[in-house]
């Protein structure tokens, strides 16, 4: 049975990509399972600079879910480039470089530096505040959406994942613009805008007030969103949103997805991604489907 997927001119053994920001950069969890096994893992959202991103608490426990308020730590784009991409790159699967900024110049400098490597992918996170214009994230307007789509297009030659964002009116809109303006593949969804308040305190949990929401908690909003992408735009699908199993990650395939990606569940159980990936080719075995592609998008 083939779980192989192709997009872009490049091969993943099997659909199943460790979601950006929850997988490190691979070594974390390299003496846990082998990353061999893997369809392809998306690093932590990089930024042009290093980042030491939010104070205070940035992880919160949710019913059926978690919150995040990260704010993009990450080493910056250099020392990934000289010291993870390396160990990455070594491995029998891809590498995805998620790139991240709050400018449009610092995405436009940063796909040129990865555009210079051999990194097979990046992927477009324009789920990032436009700190020059108020903070709002670019992703949540389509002019400026379309703006840094279309700047990090020409500076890098390499194929564009654009990750889009759910917290907008019409996500077959954005599906449609990041596909008229340039991208390859787009992938969805990122985090929810949430918000949890500590009653004895009296104030929100987080010192930004709202935070992103991931996990079984979103996966059925999720789903519907890669649903209407799918009716929307001819370029293949990376769905993602509270994939916890093989059964999860098959409806979003089965709704338009040619790949998935897998966050929260590697907090659960380290092993998620590789259950997930034996649990999809062990359904094909049981219902004698010969391919993946056969029921990518069949409803």
């Amino acid at each position: 049975m083939n779980i192989g997927v192709d997009i872009c001119g490049i091969h993943f053994k099997n659909p199943v990509i460790a979601a950006s920001g929850t997988f490190g950069f691979g070594k974390e969890f390299a003496e846990y399972i082998d990353l061999n096994k893997l369809g392809g893992i998306c690093s932590k959202g990089l930024t042009l600079n290093k980042n030491l991103g939010n104070k205070g608490i940035r992880i919160y426990e949710t019913p059926s879910g978690i919150m995040n308020s990260i704010g993009l730590q990450n080493p910056g784009i250099e020392y990934f480039v000289n010291e993870e991409l390396p160990f990455l790159l070594d491995k029998d699967t891809v590498t995805i470089a998620n790139l991240g900024g709050h400018s449009v110049e610092d995405y436009v400098k940063g796909a040129s530096i990865l555009d210079e490597t051999d990194v097979p992918m990046i992927e477009l996170n324009i789920s990032c505040p436009n700190v020059k214009e108020g903070g709002m994230a670019f992703g949540t307007v389509p002019s400026k959406a379309s703006e840094v789509i279309k700047k990090v297009r020409k500076a890098t030659k390499k194929p564009l994942i654009v990750k889009l964002s759910p917290n907008v009116g019409s996500i077959g809109e954005f599906a449609k613009l990041a596909q008229d303006e340039g991208a390859d593949a787009i992938s969805l969804v990122n985090t929810f805008n949430a918000m949890a308040i500590d009653i004895k305190a009296k104030a929100p949990v987080f010192v930004n007030k709202t935070a992103g929401l991931s996990g079984p908690a979103i996966k059925p909003i999720a789903l519907r969103m890669v649903y209407e992408a799918a009716q929307t735009v001819d370029i293949p699908i990376i769905g993602m949103g509270g994939i916890m199993d093989y059964k999860d990650a098959l409806e979003f395939i089965m709704a338009g997805a040619s790949l998935i990606q897998v966050g929260t569940a590697n907090f659960v159980d380290y092993n998620s991604m590789i259950d997930i990936a034996s649990g999809i080719e062990n359904y094909l075995i049981e219902e004698n489907i010969k391919d993946i592609k056969e029921i990518t998008g069949i409803i």
